[in-house]
């Protein structure tokens, strides 16, 4: 009996192979229409930034680009910049003249790449609507915000700024006067991620929260007496 399913994951198998390289050439030409546009490639803190726009017409090294002039200045790198291109399945290249890499790109979710280069860092590329908006919902954030119970019982002001801390994230200060339980988490820093809003402790404790509305964000998991952060109270 073994034999027969031997026989039957080798005919699978070998089915799968016949499949494999049509595939592949359908995920890079995919990849690539995906790709053509603007974006906007960023130090990972986006405190440099540079729009770049991807077209598809073809030139002897690669694909066609642009880079906004003041790319140079900010991101020096990209003066080497010449066209873009996909390699393998899954890497968008830009590259110099002579049709090396720039930088490497590789998605790591929907819509950002991450790039490294070596002695420099980390750098992303992602879509410059994306982007746009994210700066604008951050922007949004910004000032006095009060944390109450759901009852409406205040418990604690806030003040979220735009003054980078660590990482992607951005110095909170608490106000005076808070109650033990926000007090006892000593919030330090925040950021805005996936449509939430994280605050953080120095020890690394997280609270996420979850908007109801553009004024209101309510602390996930819910509880019974839950904890609601309001707009400039």
């Amino acid at each position: 009996m073994s034999h027969m399913h031997s026989g039957i994951a080798a005919a699978a198998l070998t089915a799968l192979l016949a499949l494999a390289p049509p595939s592949a050439a359908q995920d890079a030409a995919s990849l690539k229409k995906e790709m053509i546009g603007q974006w906007e490639l960023a130090t990972t803190e986006r405190s440099k930034t540079c729009v770049v726009t991807l077209k598809g017409d073809t030139t002897p090294q690669g694909l066609k680009l642009e880079l906004e002039p003041g790319c140079a200045k900010a991101l020096p790198f990209t003066k080497d910049i010449t066209a873009w291109n996909i390699r393998g399945l899954d890497i968008v290249r830009l590259q110099d003249a002579a049709g090396q890499p720039v930088i490497d790109f590789t998605e790591v979710e929907s819509g950002i790449f991450e790039g490294l280069r070596s002695g420099e860092g980390v750098y992303i590329l992602q879509n410059l609507a994306a982007a746009r908006s994210l700066a604008k919902s951050m922007d949004q954030m910004i000032g006095d915000w009060s944390m109450v119970r759901g009852n409406g019982r205040p418990v604690c002001g806030l003040t979220l700024t735009n003054t980078e801390a660590s990482g992607d994230n951005f110095q909170v200060f608490l106000k005076p006067k808070c109650d033990p339980v926000v007090a006892a988490f000593a919030p330090t820093e925040w950021r805005l991620e996936r449509g939430q809003m994280i605050l953080m402790s120095k020890s690394g404790e997280t609270w996420q929260f979850e908007a109801d509305d553009n004024a209101q964000w309510r602390k996930v998991p819910d509880t019974a007496d839950p904890l609601i952060m309001l707009r400039g109270q």
